[in-house]
C-alpha cells in the first residue's frame, strides 16, 4: 500500500465518523449520544477489519504468502521442463516407489 492510500483510507474512516454523527444528530440524539454511537460505529467496524485481517493471516491467504506459492510453483515448473525424458522417468519411477 502506498502512502497516499494510506493516507486516503484515513481521511474516508475521519468523514465517515463525520457523516455518522451527523446523520445520528439529525436523527434526533443529543450532541454526547451521538458522539459516543458514532466511535461505537468506527470501534466497530475497525475490529471488523482486524477480524478479516486475522483471517486472512491464519489461513496464510495474504499476498505475500500467494506471491510465494506461485513463485514455489513456477520454479518447480521450470526444474520440471528443464529435465530430461530420463530424469523424468526416474523420478516417476522413485514417485511410484514411495506410493
Amino acid at each position: 500500500m502506498r502512502r497516499i492510500d494510506a493516507i486516503a483510507i484515513s481521511f474516508g474512516v475521519f468523514l465517515a465518523g463525520g457523516i455518522a454523527y451527523l446523520v445520528l444528530r439529525g436523527a434526533g440524539l443529543d450532541n454526547f449520544s451521538a458522539g459516543i454511537w458514532s466511535q461505537v460505529l468506527l470501534v466497530g467496524g475497525l475490529l471488523g477489519w482486524i477480524s478479516t485481517y486475522l483471517f486472512r493471516a491464519f489461513t496464510h491467504n495474504m499476498t505475500y504468502h500467494q506471491q510465494r506459492r506461485e513463485y514455489e510453483d513456477r520454479v518447480l515448473q521450470k526444474r520440471l521442463d528443464e529435465m530430461t525424458p530420463e530424469e523424468l522417468a526416474n523420478l516417476q519411477a522413485d514417485l511410484q516407489a514411495e506410493k
